[in-house]
């Protein structure tokens, strides 16, 4: 299990974390926000709204490990 899909290239089975693009977004918001002048310190802490389930059955199979269908089913992405 991994915390972002850069490792499946890399062999691991499934990752489960925020998604980049929409993390970046939001740093960009605040970048701009601070650049107009808002104080730092006053910003609230946003915590990652959009998670992403990746599943790498090539990794799987290489280890004999079988994803029950009921867990591909839930996976945003199969790789195959």
């Amino acid at each position: 299990m991994a915390p972002a899909d850069l490792f499946l290239d890399a062999g691991a089975v499934m990752s489960y974390g925020p998604v980049g693009s929409a993390m970046f977004r939001n740093a960009a918001r605040y970048v701009d926000k601070i650049l107009k002048g808002a104080n730092p310190a006053e910003l609230p802490v946003q915590q990652p709204t959009q998670f992403r389930f990746v599943i790498n059955l090539k990794a799987a199979k290489a280890i004999d490990l079988e994803i029950p269908p009921i867990v591909v089913s839930r996976a945003d992405e199969v790789m195959e």
